[in-house]
Parts: structure tokens; sequence; C-alpha cells
């Protein structure tokens, strides 16, 4: 597959990577040259952080010792040092087209010359423009759109949208789930990190998650993954026994946890904070055929699947082979600018115009030129054939490192939107020691690469970087990863 321009990577090649690593590897070289920080210190920086800045600003910070960005291009960042680093986390799976892309950045600056911004009110082109330019590659009926400035606001409202529609209040979602941190988005959310001991998310249920790797039921070719678990499966071939297990635990919900008409059910099609956690193949269908019995529409969250990373289809939910009633957006959908949309059909939609809703940035002028320079971008550079070719490649290559290291116990995922679940060891699948993970994750750090955390435990590594990453950049990856393992194992051995 031909990844156009500066965005051409190495062709797939074996392994680069050596075993035991012998020294930190070699960063891909950049032609980018950063600007020279002159601003503030960093010891200014964190003192301002801690006096001025909520707390929950420090409780959320990366690392021991935090790195102080700069500036970024495309896939690199550089901190106010000069140190620069592969970014593979991209911002939380944001920055698919990269950091401060060309086209996306002429085109917001063109647009801020023009008009910053006025509301829906008023008639703009802009906002239509963008409209039916998002519509045009979602499938019927999928076709009226609603923007907003993040998911949880999408969330919250496909939430009322779905309730306003069917007349019903339950609306059911994966344990693990992570659907936004608004009050009402709360109650989607199924991590324990993510909760606070107040009232929220009232008439929210969860089932059970159809984890192949973690969960009670699972075998060696249940995902739609080119990387499979480790558990052993007997089931015949086109037959999975997991997939009717945990279809299973979802009836079980529908009749004891639920009213017998609901409102919705929410999934990822891939969970993003819950640590890429994937599902048999042909559960959503069977879910989907489950929800709609009982009144209820289908809803995916593509806040961190959609515009191609998953690399096979656009939007996760195709990966699937089902249609969902509503769709909720954000995240990639303007590279890093503000936005989020939800998109569903003409029915659903006019059920939510029977009050009325204002949204006083949603849709503004310079978003929406942003983002419809995005689309543009990842047709033009092939981003999402990049996502499959280069995600391929780096999820068989962490395969091979799983298969050297007892720790690593899963590798997972679709294109660029990949989990490595770390483990005590493979037998219980207990989850790896946080201050385990954190040590690991540091050593990432200093060699140069960015990644991110997530799983129910903070036990999985999450690799969601800018969809323009290079074959190159993924073997450095992997040599970082190897050696930070190695490292690891070596002084655990060491001590014991």
């Amino acid at each position: 597959m031909l990844i156009q321009n500066y965005f051409i990577g190495a062709v797939c090649q074996k392994s680069t990577f050596s075993y035991p690593p012998k020294e930190v590897p070699e960063m891909p070289p950049c032609n980018f040259k950063p600007e020279e920080y002159k601003g503030m210190s960093k010891e200014r920086m964190m003192e301002i952080r801690r006096l001025n800045c909520n707390p929950m600003t420090m409780k959320v910070t990366y690392y021991k010792k935090p790195v102080f960005v700069h500036q970024g291009y495309m896939q690199w960042l550089w901190d106010v040092d000069g140190k620069r680093y592969l970014d593979l986390f991209a911002g939380v799976a944001t920055v698919i087209a990269g950091h401060c892309h060309p086209k996306v950045t002429a085109a917001a600056e063109q647009q801020l010359k023009r008009l910053w911004h006025t509301t829906n009110i008023y008639v703009n082109p802009f906002i239509h423009e963008y409209c039916e330019k998002l519509a045009s590659y979602l499938p019927d009926p999928l076709k009226v759109i609603y923007l907003t400035n993040s998911g949880s606001e999408a969330n919250d409202l496909a939430m009322l949208m779905a309730r306003l529609h069917t007349g019903n209040y339950d609306i059911i979602t994966f344990r693990g789930s992570y659907h936004g941190g608004s009050t009402s988005a709360m109650g989607l959310t199924s991590v324990e990190a993510y909760k606070f001991p107040i009232a929220n998310g009232i008439g929210c249920t969860n089932t059970m998650c159809p984890d192949v790797f973690r969960g009670l039921w699972g075998g060696s070719h249940c995902r739609d993954s080119p990387v499979q678990t480790i558990r052993e499966c007997s089931c015949a071939q086109g037959h999975c026994m997991a997939q009717e297990q945990y279809i299973g635990q979802l009836q079980e919900t529908l009749a004891t946890s639920v009213s017998r008409r609901i409102a919705a059910f929410f999934a990822e099609p891939l969970q993003g904070i819950g640590g890429a956690v994937q599902y048999p193949k042909n559960y959503l269908k069977e879910a989907y055929k489950l929800v709609r019995e009982r009144g209820g529409v289908c809803i995916s969250d593509e806040v961190q699947t959609g515009f191609g990373r998953t690399g096979s289809h656009f939007w996760g939910f195709q990966g699937h082979d089902v249609i969902p009633d509503i769709v909720t957006l954000a995240k990639g959908i303007g590279n890093g600018f503000p936005m989020g949309a939800i998109v569903t059909t003409p029915e659903i939609a006019a059920s939510f115009a029977k009050g009325a809703h204002f949204n006083t940035f949603g849709g503004n002028p310079l978003a929406c030129v942003v983002a419809s320079s995005v689309l543009d971008t990842i047709q033009e550079n092939s981003l999402q054939q990049n996502c499959l070719h280069v995600g391929t490649y780096l999820m068989i290559e962490l395969a091979k490192l799983r298969d050297k290291y007892e720790i690593i116990g899963d590798v997972r995922g679709k294109g660029l939107h990949i989990g490595v679940e770390m483990v005590e060891d493979r037998v219980s699948r207990a989850p790896l020691s946080p201050q385990a993970i954190s040590e690991i994750f540091e050593d990432i750090k200093d060699m140069g690469v960015l990644i991110g955390k997530g799983g129910m435990y903070g036990q999985t590594f999450r690799i969601k970087p800018s969809m323009c990453i290079t074959m190159e950049d993924a073997d450095f990856f992997i040599a970082v990863f190897n050696k930070s393992i190695h490292n690891y194992m070596e002084k655990k051995m060491n001590v014991s």
C-alpha cells in the first residue's frame, strides 16, 4: 500500500530488535527543527500547577518526572530542553493527522483571518459544508448531525436522544467502558477511578464485558485481530463458545437488571480507556438484535475508534458488520481542536427537536473548517491504510515480545488502536503491579517514547499514535519496549 509524500515508511521486514538488548535504541531521524524555548522555567510551571490549577491536574499528570512539552510536528514532540519524543499516544488518540499538520494548520490560519465564531442561530457555509462531507462517510440512514464540543457532551446528548425517541429510560453499557466524565456520562462509564461519590447516571446498568483475555471465557481465535489470545480453545471453526456465554450474560442483565423496555445500549467498538479490549466476533451483531427487540437503540461510541484508526474500516462499528442507530464522535474529529458530534437517523433526530437545545460553540466556523481539512488529510495521505499497514506489523512484533516475556499477557487491537496487557504471570493473568507498570512506563519515556495507560487496574499500555507514523517508528518503539521490559526483568532478578 502506498503511503503518500512524507508518510512513506520502511518496507515490512523482519524485526530489527535483538535479545537481550545491548544499548538504548537510536531514534529515527527528523528534519524538522523546533524553535528554541525561552519561556517559563519548569520549576515555575510546576509551582503554578500546584497552586493555581485544580488538584485534579496534578493527580492526572503523567510520570514521576513529567514531560514539559514545548512544540510538536507530525508524530514528534519536543520538550522545553529540546529533547525529542516519538508520540505514540497523540493527546489520547486525538491528534490523528499529526501535530501541526501543514494542511490542517493552513486551513485553521486561513479561517482565523475570515471568521472565528458565530453560532448556528445564523446560517453560515462552514457548518453546512462540513456536515454534508461528514455525512458522506457514514452509511444510510446515519445522515443527521449535531455538533458539540467534546465526546462527553456528545454521549450526554446521545442518552437524551435515545430516551426521547424510545420513551424508555434504562441504558446498558459494558463494565470497563469509558464514555465521558460529565455527571450523566459518568453513569455510562464503568471504571472506578472515574467515579465520584455522588448520584450520577441514574438509569444506567453495566453488563459483563466480553473480554476474551481477562474474562471468564475466551479462546485462541475469538477476535478480529492479527493477534489472538494465549488461551486454549476447543471451539469448532465458525463456532465461538465464548461469544455465546457473553451473550448469555447480556440476556441475564436484560432479564434481571432493567425494565422490559430499554432506551439504549452503548458500546465502543474496541474499548479505549478500558485497555483496547476486543469482543468475540459477532458479539455486537447479536447484542444489537437483543437490544432492538427490547425497544432500545444501539449507540456506537467512536470517539477513539473512528476516522480510520482501526485500519480495516473508517468506523469501528463496520468491523463488526453492524449499523448503529446513533454514532458519537470526538477526539480525532478535529485533530486536537475541541469538537464532537452525534450522527443519527432522521427519525431519532426529529425526536430531539421536540424541545430546544442550544450549543454556543458546537459547529463554530473554525472547528468546522479544521475538521473538514482533517477528513481531506486522511484521504490524501492514505492514513487509514497506514493504520492497517503499520498497526498490523506493530502488533505482530509486539506478539513476539509477548512470547519472550511472561509479564506480557496479551497484545490486541486493530490498526493503530493497540493494547498491551501486563501480568504477573500468564497462568493467573493477575495484573502487573502499579509500581512495576510505572517503572516500565517511565523507562520507555526516558528512551524517547510516549505511550498511555489504561485497563481496569491500569495494567494495559495503550498505543494510539498519530496515524502518520512509519515502519521505522514502529521498529524504534519495538526496540525501546523490548529494552524497557528487559531492564525491568533484569532488575527484578537481581533484587530476588
